[in-house]
């Protein structure tokens, strides 16, 4: 009932699925699986490695000056894609993609920065490259700097003058940077014929 309610699931059915009593088709094992975590092969056949930690959201787009749009962030759960990394992340992961070439030489289109999703004071991240979003509510991948006035950063990035004296409303940690060709897109179609031919590899 409890995972029903947190996914917004029927919960007859999500029970009957969950004890065993019907069947669920692939399409809905990929459900299940991206709320927990987990492999989709595994929740439909036993088989095959539980865990699929190393799957994340990409959440937004880092363009010029390190501002991440927005608009494309308003997408619900699902983010604007989910992408596999060459690396096991923490399950409070996120990424941004970098669009376009304004931020190069420190990042090229394609480029993906993961972040951790927890909150942290922008104090305890200065001089650091941050997810960072203003008392405004705008996003920028930014490097924090004292400002000029207590309580106040300057946020720095590549190619761009710098912002000065911003009031942030919440600061996030870079993780890390995966480069361009060292992650890949799983769109559910690709997915699911992934999913199958390890049941098919399963039952024979």
């Amino acid at each position: 009932m409890s995972a029903a309610k947190r996914f917004g699931w029927p919960p007859s059915t999500y029970a009957a699925h969950e004890n065993g009593q019907n069947g669920f088709p692939v399409d809905i094992a990929e459900r299940y699986a991206k709320a927990f975590k987990v492999s989709a092969a595994w929740l439909l056949s036993g088989e095959g490695d539980r865990n699929k930690n190393n799957l994340v959201r990409v959440e937004g787009l880092v363009g010029a000056g390190g501002a991440i749009e927005t608009s494309v962030e308003d997408v619900g759960d699902d983010g604007l894609e989910e992408i596999e990394v060459p690396f096991p992340l923490p399950a409070n992961a996120a990424a941004f993609r970098v669009a376009g070439n304004s931020m190069f030489p420190r990042y090229d289109d394609g480029d993906v920065i993961i972040v951790i999703k927890r909150e942290r004071h922008p104090e305890d991240l200065l001089h650091f490259e941050t997810l960072v979003v203003t008392a405004e509510g705008n996003r920028y991948l930014k490097r924090i700097v004292p400002g000029g006035r207590k309580g106040l950063f300057d946020l720095e990035s590549f190619n761009a003058p710098p912002m000065r004296n911003v009031k942030i409303q919440s600061a996030t940690e870079v993780h890390s940077v995966v480069r361009r060709g060292q992650w890949k897109t799983l769109d559910t179609g690709s997915f699911r014929r992934a999913v199958q031919r390890k049941m098919r590899t399963a039952t024979t």
